[in-house]
């Protein structure tokens, strides 16, 4: 929800590179989840494969794909340290509980992206960081929605 907040455009990008406007479907601002409906999607789209993030255990890996700094489609990897942690975002914001906390890194420009698990099963959406310090970069401890709160929030079945 916080990538989109306050947009006056929004512009999904898809894999191919091709773009479309999009607005906003629902949102859930107590988890930092928005929905969005393009409207112009391409032609073509592969739809991923959502993972059971019950599944998970602390030390599996864990891999993050968004695009930190403006860099397009990057990927880092590392592990699933934590669940059901909770985060305060930057400024004060509403605290959102639930969360997998992972070490993989999480820069601005990640968030609304998928956290995937070894197999590429989306098993949640990168929301944040915890930062200590002024500046604005991963120091080691980034959350995700797990997916299946996610789903839930924007109106889908439970599984």
């Amino acid at each position: 929800m916080h990538v989109v907040n306050n947009a006056s455009e929004i512009e999904v990008t898809y894999p191919d590179g091709s773009r479309s406007p999009a607005e906003i479907a629902s949102y859930q601002p107590e988890k930092d989840i928005a929905v969005l409906t393009p409207l112009a999607p391409p032609p073509q789209i592969f739809p991923a494969i959502l993972g059971n993030p019950d599944s998970m255990r602390v030390g599996d890996e864990a891999f993050v794909v968004g695009n930190p700094f403006g860099l397009y489609a990057s990927m880092s990897a590392g592990v699933i340290s934590g669940f059901n942690r909770s985060f305060q975002p930057p400024g004060g914001g509403q605290t959102i509980d639930g969360l997998i906390q992972i070490d993989a890194a999480v820069n601005p420009g990640n968030s609304g992206g998928p956290l995937l698990n070894r197999f590429g099963h989306v098993v949640g959406i990168v929301t944040g960081i915890v930062n200590p310090t002024e500046e604005n970069f991963f120091i080691g401890i980034g959350f995700a929605v797990p997916i299946d709160v996610a789903v839930a929030g924007a109106g889908g079945p439970a599984y």
